[in-house]
Protein backbone atom coordinates (compact mmCIF):
# COMPACT_ATOMS: atom_id res chain seq x y z
CA UNK A 1 0.00 0.00 0.00
CA UNK A 2 1.20 3.60 -0.66
CA UNK A 3 1.93 5.41 2.73
CA UNK A 4 0.13 8.73 1.90
CA UNK A 5 -3.06 6.77 0.82
CA UNK A 6 -2.85 4.93 3.98
CA UNK A 7 -2.31 8.44 5.73
CA UNK A 8 -5.18 9.31 3.92
CA UNK A 9 -6.80 6.10 5.12
CA UNK A 10 -6.31 6.77 8.85
CA UNK A 11 -7.69 9.96 8.89
CA UNK A 12 -11.28 8.61 7.35
CA UNK A 13 -11.15 5.98 9.93
CA UNK A 14 -10.24 8.23 12.41
CA UNK A 15 -12.81 10.59 11.50
CA UNK A 16 -15.64 7.82 11.48
CA UNK A 17 -14.72 6.11 14.66
CA UNK A 18 -14.98 10.63 16.02
CA UNK A 19 -18.48 10.23 14.78
CA UNK A 20 -19.20 7.00 16.25
CA UNK A 21 -18.54 8.57 19.27
CA UNK A 22 -20.79 11.15 19.28
CA UNK A 23 -23.65 8.73 20.71
CA UNK A 24 -21.39 8.88 23.93
CA UNK A 25 -22.16 12.28 25.12
CA UNK A 26 -23.91 14.01 27.73
CA UNK A 27 -26.34 16.62 26.94
CA UNK A 28 -25.43 19.99 27.04
CA UNK A 29 -26.75 22.29 29.37
CA UNK A 30 -25.71 25.47 27.66
CA UNK A 31 -23.68 26.37 24.20
CA UNK A 32 -22.20 29.73 23.18
CA UNK A 33 -24.57 31.72 20.47
CA UNK A 34 -24.10 29.52 16.81
CA UNK A 35 -22.96 32.39 14.72
CA UNK A 36 -19.86 32.27 17.13
CA UNK A 37 -18.94 29.15 15.65
CA UNK A 38 -18.59 30.16 11.95
CA UNK A 39 -15.59 32.00 11.87
CA UNK A 40 -13.44 28.25 13.14
CA UNK A 41 -15.87 26.14 11.42
CA UNK A 42 -14.81 28.22 8.13
CA UNK A 43 -11.11 28.28 9.07
CA UNK A 44 -11.66 24.47 9.42
CA UNK A 45 -13.30 23.54 6.19
CA UNK A 46 -11.15 25.69 4.53
CA UNK A 47 -8.36 23.31 5.76
CA UNK A 48 -9.79 20.42 4.89
CA UNK A 49 -9.98 21.52 1.42
CA UNK A 50 -5.95 22.57 1.24
CA UNK A 51 -5.06 19.52 2.77
CA UNK A 52 -6.89 17.04 1.49
CA UNK A 53 -7.90 18.77 -1.83
CA UNK A 54 -11.25 18.98 -3.98
CA UNK A 55 -12.53 15.57 -5.33
CA UNK A 56 -12.86 16.84 -8.90
CA UNK A 57 -9.60 19.02 -8.48
CA UNK A 58 -7.21 18.20 -11.70
CA UNK A 59 -5.11 21.21 -10.91
CA UNK A 60 -1.23 20.69 -10.58
CA UNK A 61 0.26 21.23 -6.81
CA UNK A 62 3.30 22.55 -6.66
CA UNK A 63 5.74 20.58 -4.25
CA UNK A 64 8.51 21.55 -1.82
CA UNK A 65 9.46 17.96 -1.53
CA UNK A 66 9.28 14.16 -1.62
CA UNK A 67 9.58 12.29 0.96
CA UNK A 68 10.88 8.70 0.92
CA UNK A 69 8.33 5.65 1.57
CA UNK A 70 10.21 4.98 4.89
CA UNK A 71 9.65 8.77 5.92
CA UNK A 72 6.42 8.36 5.30
CA UNK A 73 5.38 5.33 7.16
CA UNK A 74 7.23 6.98 10.41
CA UNK A 75 4.42 10.21 9.49
CA UNK A 76 1.88 7.63 9.30
CA UNK A 77 3.25 6.19 12.83
CA UNK A 78 3.66 9.73 14.13
CA UNK A 79 -0.37 10.99 13.13
CA UNK A 80 -1.19 7.42 14.57
CA UNK A 81 0.54 8.90 18.25
CA UNK A 82 -1.57 12.21 17.04
CA UNK A 83 -4.87 10.23 16.73
CA UNK A 84 -4.40 8.22 19.97
CA UNK A 85 -3.83 11.50 22.04
CA UNK A 86 -7.24 12.92 20.96
CA UNK A 87 -8.92 9.47 21.59
CA UNK A 88 -6.75 9.52 25.39
CA UNK A 89 -8.56 13.06 25.68
CA UNK A 90 -11.93 11.92 24.45
CA UNK A 91 -12.28 9.08 26.93
CA UNK A 92 -10.76 11.20 30.00
CA UNK A 93 -13.68 13.28 28.80
CA UNK A 94 -16.34 11.29 28.86
CA UNK A 95 -19.67 12.31 28.56
CA UNK A 96 -18.22 15.99 29.37
CA UNK A 97 -17.38 15.89 25.94
CA UNK A 98 -19.32 17.64 22.86
CA UNK A 99 -19.02 17.95 19.26
CA UNK A 100 -19.40 21.79 19.81
CA UNK A 101 -18.22 24.04 22.17
CA UNK A 102 -20.87 23.07 25.25
CA UNK A 103 -21.23 22.85 28.89
CA UNK A 104 -23.19 19.85 30.48
CA UNK A 105 -24.86 20.13 33.80
CA UNK A 106 -22.09 18.33 35.66
CA UNK A 107 -19.31 19.82 33.91
CA UNK A 108 -15.75 20.55 35.68
CA UNK A 109 -12.05 21.67 34.97
CA UNK A 110 -10.44 18.10 33.74
CA UNK A 111 -6.99 18.58 34.43
CA UNK A 112 -5.75 14.91 34.77
CA UNK A 113 -4.47 12.68 31.59
CA UNK A 114 -3.82 14.86 28.62
CA UNK A 115 -5.38 17.81 30.20
CA UNK A 116 -2.37 17.98 32.39
CA UNK A 117 -0.14 18.20 29.41
CA UNK A 118 -2.16 20.72 27.22
CA UNK A 119 -5.35 22.75 27.72
CA UNK A 120 -7.13 21.33 24.16
CA UNK A 121 -5.35 17.57 23.62
CA UNK A 122 -7.81 16.89 20.99
CA UNK A 123 -6.99 20.21 19.43
CA UNK A 124 -3.59 19.89 19.29
CA UNK A 125 -3.71 15.80 18.35
CA UNK A 126 -5.68 16.76 15.42
CA UNK A 127 -3.18 20.25 14.60
CA UNK A 128 -0.19 17.76 14.85
CA UNK A 129 -1.80 15.29 12.76
CA UNK A 130 -2.21 17.86 9.99
CA UNK A 131 0.93 18.95 10.21
CA UNK A 132 2.13 15.29 9.50
CA UNK A 133 0.64 14.86 6.97
CA UNK A 134 1.16 18.14 5.32
CA UNK A 135 5.08 16.72 5.43
CA UNK A 136 3.95 13.53 3.94
CA UNK A 137 2.78 15.16 0.95
CA UNK A 138 5.25 18.26 0.35
CA UNK A 139 2.66 20.63 -0.73
CA UNK A 140 2.27 24.13 -0.66
CA UNK A 141 -1.22 23.61 -0.41
CA UNK A 142 -0.79 20.86 2.50
CA UNK A 143 1.03 22.84 4.47
CA UNK A 144 -1.77 26.16 3.72
CA UNK A 145 -3.87 23.16 4.59
CA UNK A 146 -2.40 22.36 8.02
CA UNK A 147 -2.15 25.86 8.78
CA UNK A 148 -5.79 26.55 8.32
CA UNK A 149 -5.97 23.48 10.89
CA UNK A 150 -3.90 25.50 13.50
CA UNK A 151 -5.72 28.84 13.12
CA UNK A 152 -9.29 26.78 12.82
CA UNK A 153 -8.44 25.11 16.41
CA UNK A 154 -6.88 28.10 18.31
CA UNK A 155 -9.89 30.11 17.65
CA UNK A 156 -11.95 27.20 18.80
CA UNK A 157 -10.03 27.30 21.98
CA UNK A 158 -10.05 30.93 22.40
CA UNK A 159 -13.54 30.71 22.00
CA UNK A 160 -13.88 27.94 24.09
CA UNK A 161 -11.71 29.29 27.13
CA UNK A 162 -13.71 32.48 27.30
CA UNK A 163 -17.06 30.61 27.48
CA UNK A 164 -15.82 27.99 30.22
CA UNK A 165 -14.71 30.72 32.17
CA UNK A 166 -18.00 32.39 32.14
CA UNK A 167 -19.83 29.70 32.66
CA UNK A 168 -17.72 27.94 35.25
CA UNK A 169 -15.97 31.13 36.79
CA UNK A 170 -12.99 32.26 36.79
CA UNK A 171 -11.68 31.21 40.16
CA UNK A 172 -12.35 27.14 38.38
CA UNK A 173 -10.86 28.40 35.01
CA UNK A 174 -7.82 30.62 35.71
CA UNK A 175 -5.82 28.20 37.74
CA UNK A 176 -5.40 25.82 35.21
CA UNK A 177 -4.70 28.21 32.74
CA UNK A 178 -2.01 29.85 34.82
CA UNK A 179 -0.35 26.19 35.00
CA UNK A 180 -0.88 24.23 31.45
CA UNK A 181 -0.19 25.53 28.28
CA UNK A 182 -2.95 26.17 25.89
CA UNK A 183 -2.09 23.84 22.71
CA UNK A 184 1.65 22.83 22.49
CA UNK A 185 2.71 20.38 25.15
CA UNK A 186 5.44 22.18 27.53
CA UNK A 187 5.07 25.45 26.15
CA UNK A 188 6.95 27.75 28.60
CA UNK A 189 3.97 29.88 30.49
CA UNK A 190 6.04 32.31 32.18
CA UNK A 191 4.01 34.93 33.62
CA UNK A 192 1.02 34.53 31.31
CA UNK A 193 -1.83 32.76 31.30
CA UNK A 194 -2.08 31.60 27.31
Amino acid sequence: MNPLHAIYWLWVVWYASWLASLFWTGRAKTRPDFRKHGPYQMATMAGIVLLFGLPSSKLPVPTFWTPTPAETWVLFGLIVCAFTFCWWARIEMGRLWSGLIALSADHRVIDTGPFALVRHPIYSGIIFAAFMTALAQGTVAGLAGAGMFWLAFWMKARLEEYFLRSELGAAAYDGYRRKVPMLVPFWPMGNRAS
